[in-house]
């Protein structure tokens, strides 16, 4: 039994343990955001975050997820206002869209680490992953305006309600 954690809810998983991370995603829990691309790892469409690194869930079996937490696109914000969504938004980065959770988890992960990258620092960050449309410009400049904005947090749990005795 592998046990481990979804965008903060614990799961286990008692299935193939070379099953690929993507598919437990995908098919499993019904998370379709994380997309299928090359399979090979090599276009970054099924990046995720495990333990906050970039990973290509394709790639990832799920015997090394015991313990560890996996985030995905849907993951990063409940309503999708991450500042790296925002800035996607802001600058009409994505054409037809396909790559573009794989673009962002990338992006939220080299700011994450650098949270002021030079062109550099995005292209060597970005390479790996592949936009058929071309719109590296533009994922470039929603990186930059990213990094302007304050990192996200995550929301204020809500007080548990109490039940009983006299209120």
């Amino acid at each position: 039994m592998i046990k481990f954690q979804v965008n903060g809810v614990s799961r286990q998983f008692d299935g193939d343990p070379e099953m690929p991370l993507l598919w437990y995603l995908r098919d499993e829990i019904e998370l379709t955001g994380t997309k299928y691309g090359c399979g090979e790892g090599l276009c970054g469409a099924c990046t995720v975050h495990v333990n906050g690194a970039a990973v290509r869930s394709c790639q990832t079996p799920m015997s090394s997820l015991a313990g560890k937490a996996v985030t995905t696109i849907e993951g990063l914000s409940a309503t999708g206002n991450h500042p790296v969504q925002q800035a996607w938004r802001q600058v009409n980065a994505p054409q037809c869209g396909y790559c573009q959770t794989g673009q962002i988890m990338q992006a939220v992960a080299l700011l994450k680490q650098k949270p002021k990258p030079t062109d550099a620092d995005i292209d060597a960050a970005m390479r790996g992953n592949i936009c058929r449309c071309g719109t590296y410009q533009r994922i470039r400049e929603a990186i930059k305006l990213a990094a302007t904005k304050p990192a996200a947090k995550a929301p204020a749990a809500k007080p548990a309600k109490t039940t009983g005795g006299a209120e």
